[in-house]
């Protein structure tokens, strides 16, 4: 039986610090809450009054075997302005200020760690400014703010962009180290999620793959498309009738085409391309995926690789 722990940060408005972490392997809970002041319960209105000492945050329930804590504050400080003490992006005042709470000795050596390597690393000209507090009760937050951003796709996404926090993650955290991604992956691997490369039909993975399970983006591990949801186009490339995440989606104009391309959410990965040409009982989308992209996870190894709450998507089967 998995040994789950708990971690919790703040990094501005919770909406945005549910998504980063959802998506990743051995994450049992996300819960959007209130932690770190002086009243109890308190709602939405009070915290926001900047009355009562709380700060917005995210309480993750994990598995430390699958995903450690360290992963965790990498995932953290990638969602964040690490400079910024007053708030996050057009989130003002102390309700908004980042934190990460310890809930244990270790948690704390581990958070140190990674903000001092944060500083000498000379990322950012200014001072790291992110506290490092000893957790305390951490107060759920309303219904409504739970999962916002499945719920509230649409708001979501235009509040994370307007807000300044979606460019100001992909100027400064979403600049990957290549070097360290050509070790990590094949050549068509890194030149189809790097380099939008397109693999050679009926000559990849996963083109007449069969078999219960999710699919999910070979750089980061967050999950995409179900087997459920894969069917043969005759395109000769997986084709899936839908995600199971939210993708990023760009008007292609290359090789004298519009086409829609897809990409992951988290790892920015080129995916493939979205085409309204699929089956018309399903939605009518064909989203046509380079197998180069992907990684498959049985359905037999969802616990054990992480993937446990994917299960549900089996379960009628």
């Amino acid at each position: 039986m998995a040994q789950f722990e708990k971690a919790t940060f703040a990094g501005g408005c919770f909406w945005c610090m549910v998504e980063p972490f959802d998506r990743r392997p051995g994450i049992e809970e996300i819960i959007s809450g209130y932690t770190g002041g002086h009243t109890e319960d308190p709602t939405y209105e009070e915290v926001c009054s900047e009355t009562t000492g709380h700060v917005e945050a995210v309480q993750i329930t994990f598995n430390p075997d699958i995903f450690p804590y360290e992963q965790l504050l990498e995932v953290y400080w990638q969602q964040i302005d690490p400079t910024d003490y007053e708030g996050q992006f057009n989130d003002r005042g102390e309700s908004y200020k980042p934190v990460i709470f310890y809930h244990n000795e270790k948690q704390k050596a581990l958070a140190e760690q990674s903000k001092q390597k944060l500083i000498e690393s000379g990322k950012f000209n200014q001072p790291i400014v992110v506290e490092i507090r000893e957790a305390k009760k951490f107060y759920p937050a309303e219904d409504y703010h739970q999962d916002y951003y499945k719920k509230n796709s649409l708001h979501y996404n235009m509040y994370k962009k307007g807000s300044g926090r979606k460019a100001f993650i992909e100027e400064n955290w979403k600049k990957k180290d290549k070097e360290k991604l050509r070790e990590q992956l094949t050549d068509i691997q890194y030149k189809v999620t790097q380099e939008d490369a397109t693999e050679v039909p009926f000559q990849n993975e996963y083109w007449d793959h069969e078999g219960d399970g999710i699919y999910v983006d070979v750089v980061s591990g967050e999950p995409l498309f179900s087997s459920r949801d894969k069917y043969d186009a005759g395109c000769g490339w997986p084709s899936f009738t839908r995600p199971i995440a939210q993708l990023e989606e760009n008007l292609d104009t290359s090789h004298g085409m519009r086409r829609i391309e897809v990409r992951s959410s988290y790892a920015d990965s080129h995916l493939g391309h979205v085409f309204d040409d699929g089956p018309v009982a399903e939605g009518g989308m064909r989203y046509c995926i380079n197998s180069a992209a992907l990684k498959f996870i049985p359905v037999e190894e969802l616990e054990e690789k992480g993937y446990g709450k994917y299960k549900v998507l089996f379960e009628d089967k």
